[in-house]
């Protein structure tokens, strides 16, 4: 996810949102609305290693996986 929003969003846009292998941009529609927030809003970046005991890291590994969940049941 960092990189994309550090490094190849952009690439992708002037690309018509294709990869450099000219593949489609996987999850094209929730990059759009990353882009959209980033044009709004000062990001700044910082890595965490995941499933690393980091609060907020474990909290949304969490909710991505009981959203995921969620999904599978047809909830």
């Amino acid at each position: 996810m960092l990189k994309g929003l550090e490094e190849w969003l952009d690439g992708w846009i002037a690309k018509g949102w294709r990869t450099a292998g000219k593949k489609p941009v996987k999850n094209e529609d929730l990059w759009r609305e990353l882009d959209e927030l980033r044009k709004k809003h000062e990001l700044s970046y910082h890595w965490v290693r995941g499933h690393n005991e980091h609060p907020e890291n474990e909290r949304c590994d969490r909710m991505a996986v009981a959203a995921r969940e969620a999904l599978v049941m047809g909830l």
